[in-house]
Formats: C-alpha cells, sequence, structure tokens
C-alpha cells in the first residue's frame, strides 16, 4: 500500500508580537493566507511548524512543495486558536515565554512584523455544548488559551470556579468571564518541579449540587491527579469532563505525546 502523504501547511505572517504578561506572548497573525478558515474555532488545537534559524521564507516553503512536515527537519508543535476576527483576516495564537528551552518560544520571542511559520489545522474546538449548573475550569500557562477561549464562550449566566496557575504575581492580568464565575490565581514558581496546588484547591473547595462540566489542562502529572481525583473521588462523569495533559516536565512534545499514546492504549 503506498504510504499516505503528509498534509502541507499553509504559511502565516506574524502582524505583530506583544507580552500579555512577563510569561506570555501574544502573536497576531494577519493576510489572505487566513481567508476561509474556519470560525467559532478559538480553544481548538492546531499545529504549527517552526523555520530553521536563518531559513528564508522562500527556503522554508519550497520544502513543502511535494510533501509535508518532518519534526526531524522543521519542529512540528501543538498550539490552541486563541482568536480569530474573520472581518480583519487576524488570528491570535498564544506562547509561553520560558528562555531558550524550546524552538516554539525561541520563535515566538524573537518574532516580529514579517517572520513566518507553517500551519496545520485547525482542529474541532474542545467544548461545543454548555449545558452544566456549574463549572470548573483550571490551567497552566500551557492552557490558559483554551480555558480564556472556553469563559469566551460561556452562556452569561454561568457559575463556576476557574484556576489559573502562573509562576509569578506579575503573570496575574485581567481576564473575562461571566459575572457568576470565580477566578482565583495560584502561584508555582518553579515550573520545573510537579505542583499540587489546583489538586489541593479542587480537594478541599466546596462541591456545589448538580451538574457539572470541566475545562482542564497543562502539566502531564497535574491532569493525572486532577483526574483520578473528578473521576474516582468526586464521580463526575467521564462524558461531562474535558481534562487534557498539554506537556510533561522533562519531556519535548514527541516524547510527551508519544506516552499518551502509550497510555491511551
Amino acid at each position: 500500500m503506498a504510504k499516505r502523504p503528509r498534509s502541507r501547511p499553509s504559511f502565516l505572517t506574524v502582524q505583530s508580537t506583544r507580552y500579555l504578561s512577563p510569561n506570555f506572548i501574544r502573536v497576531t497573525f494577519a493576510g489572505p493566507e487566513l481567508e476561509g478558515f474556519p470560525k467559532n474555532h478559538e480553544g481548538a488545537n492546531c499545529k504549527i511548524v517552526l523555520p530553521r534559524d536563518g531559513e528564508s521564507r522562500e527556503t522554508f516553503e519550497a520544502h513543502f512543495a511535494l510533501d509535508g512536515p518532518e519534526e526531524r527537519v522543521h519542529p512540528i508543535r501543538t498550539y490552541t486558536v486563541r482568536s480569530f476576527r474573520p472581518d480583519a483576516l487576524e488570528l491570535d495564537i498564544d506562547f509561553v515565554a520560558h528562555g531558550d528551552e524550546g524552538p516554539a518560544t525561541r520563535w515566538a520571542q524573537a518574532a516580529g512584523p514579517g517572520s513566518f511559520l507553517g500551519f496545520l489545522g485547525p482542529s474541532a474546538p474542545k467544548i461545543t455544548e454548555f449545558y452544566a449548573d456549574w463549572y470548573l475550569l483550571a490551567a497552566d500557562l500551557s492552557a490558559m488559551p483554551v480555558v480564556e477561549a472556553t469563559l469566551e464562550a460561556m452562556p452569561a449566566d454561568a457559575r463556576g470556579v476557574v484556576l489559573f496557575e502562573v509562576p509569578t504575581e506579575a503573570d496575574i492580568r485581567e481576564i473575562s468571564a461571566p459575572a457568576g464565575v470565580r477566578i482565583v490565581w495560584l502561584l508555582h514558581p518553579d515550573t520545573h518541579s510537579p505542583s499540587t496546588a489546583q489538586v489541593d484547591f479542587i480537594s478541599n473547595m466546596d462541591w456545589p449540587d448538580g451538574v457539572m462540566q470541566t475545562c482542564i489542562a497543562g502539566e502531564s502529572s497535574v491532569i493525572r491527579a486532577l483526574r483520578d481525583h473528578l473521576h474516582n473521588v468526586r464521580g463526575v462523569p467521564k462524558k461531562d469532563t474535558y481534562i487534557s495533559g498539554y506537556w510533561k516536565i522533562g519531556l519535548v512534545e514527541d516524547e510527551h505525546q508519544k506516552m499518551k499514546r502509550a497510555e491511551a492504549a
């Protein structure tokens, strides 16, 4: 059987970048390449394909003329569609700024108008129906985009709690949320060590009656503990929980994705 060709990326151009906080960068892409981008996909996953250091756009695009990207040549990372403005053809993707630890971070910290990358996706949105009596959302920096997008999509009368875990007080910022949703900020300065802050908070919080939906994502060990608590201690049905590990301490994305596939098998 012939090998199925990999998808070829589209190519996006940076319009602007800005720091939302010391450890968080918003990159805005714009241009005719965004014609036809699906609406209402805020919070959905996408893949970005990163150029090599010093690589020209012409060389980068020519590389994919016949086939799709390979991780060993151009790093491929999973990110979240933060917002899309169809009238302006503008797309926002938020990046964690944590030094030179990864190629996506390095790219975002150096990006400016005219910078470029490859784009694949988006996938389907994570939560498309809001039917709960109350909501529990939680995220570290890596998952703040999906939680923020979920907050913006919620009904105005939604009630619930949101936990945002960040490394510094300077990363605390204004977040839009329905009036009945309480936002709690937790600090975990050492992002290289596992955190128990979210698990401790959720284990000790008052648990309202009624149907609960979740949107929870972040570091793998935190997610594993939260999943165990929600499903096995609180008895929350799996159908009502979106909970996903976005990264794991000590692993690059390919290694983490391999681990997730093995655990799901």
